[in-house]
């Protein structure tokens, strides 16, 4: 006996916004009620996929595809509308809850477009933008910034935020010259031969280079992945010469590898 087939909610009118929307949040709805394995998903079974789909859909940015940053967006609403789905079923709040608080927030901290406030260029909005989180009862400018961010961004989102309600160098000669001073630092250490000490530091001068570079407005996240993809193309470059000569990498010694090395960067 055949299961019978379930209709496909679909769009009053596909052009409008709102129709959509209630057809997309119905077929959730439909999904958790009759698909075994989206109505055992909990927040926390897929809360780790939901950071997949971010870096998906900022690889798709970097890569200029419109496309696939469609696709990837949709991927992200769609963990969006299954988390608010799932509230829903247990009581906490619904997908409407969701928009409602967003909007308020967005209103409330945007007072130079909907209210009186006088913010003339960006600084200015992103202090106030602070200050009004601090009224909303937080205690600490850095107490938004998550805990599981990635190191690097985690280091600049405190940075920035810090920097909001002033604490922040005064020129850019001042911030290079603290990395300076903590290399000085590290080197005294490596002397000492102080393990602990050593890696103090290295995180202080990772720390203050992150400062630097958005000093330099460079997100110090995209610089470092930039490296990374740098080196990878760099690496399997030298290692298909390699191959191409009858060789593999660990019978090279490291001057053999560092000519093939050059000779990939100065194609580039």
């Amino acid at each position: 006996m055949e299961n019978e087939s379930i209709p496909i909610p679909k769009p009053v009118n596909p052009d409008l916004i709102k129709d959509q929307f209630q057809s997309f949040y119905e077929l959730i709805t439909i999904l958790r009620a009759e698909c075994p394995w989206d109505k055992k998903q909990t927040h926390e079974s897929i809360s780790h996929l939901f950071i997949e789909e971010a870096y998906e859909m900022i690889d798709a940015i970097k890569q200029g595809d419109d496309d696939e940053f469609s696709k990837e967006l949709g991927d992200l609403f769609l963990h969006i509308m299954m988390h608010a789905v799932i509230a829903e079923q247990r009581g906490a709040f619904s997908i409407m809850d969701v928009l409602k608080k967003v909007q308020t927030k967005l209103i409330h901290r945007h007072p130079h477009v909907f209210g009186n406030t006088i913010a003339n260029d960006e600084s200015e909005v992103r202090r106030n933008w602070e200050e009004l989180k601090m009224q909303e009862g937080r205690e600490s400018a850095l107490e938004g910034v998550p805990k599981h961010l990635p190191a690097l961004l985690r280091a600049q989102r405190m940075q920035e935020k810090a920097a909001n309600v002033g604490f922040d160098w005064d020129n850019r000669k001042d911030v290079w010259n603290k990395v300076d001073e903590e290399i000085l630092e590290l080197k005294n250490e490596i002397l000492q031969g102080n393990t602990l000490l050593m890696k103090n530091e290295i995180g202080d001068i990772i720390f203050s280079l992150i400062n630097a570079a958005r000093f330099e407005h460079i997100i110090a996240e995209d610089a470092l992945q930039a490296t990374n993809d740098k080196f990878q193309r760099r690496f399997t470059a030298i290692e298909q010469i390699a191959k191409q000569q009858g060789k593999s990498l660990k019978e090279m010694s490291l001057a053999d590898m560092d000519e093939l090395w050059d000779l990939v960067k100065s194609k580039e």
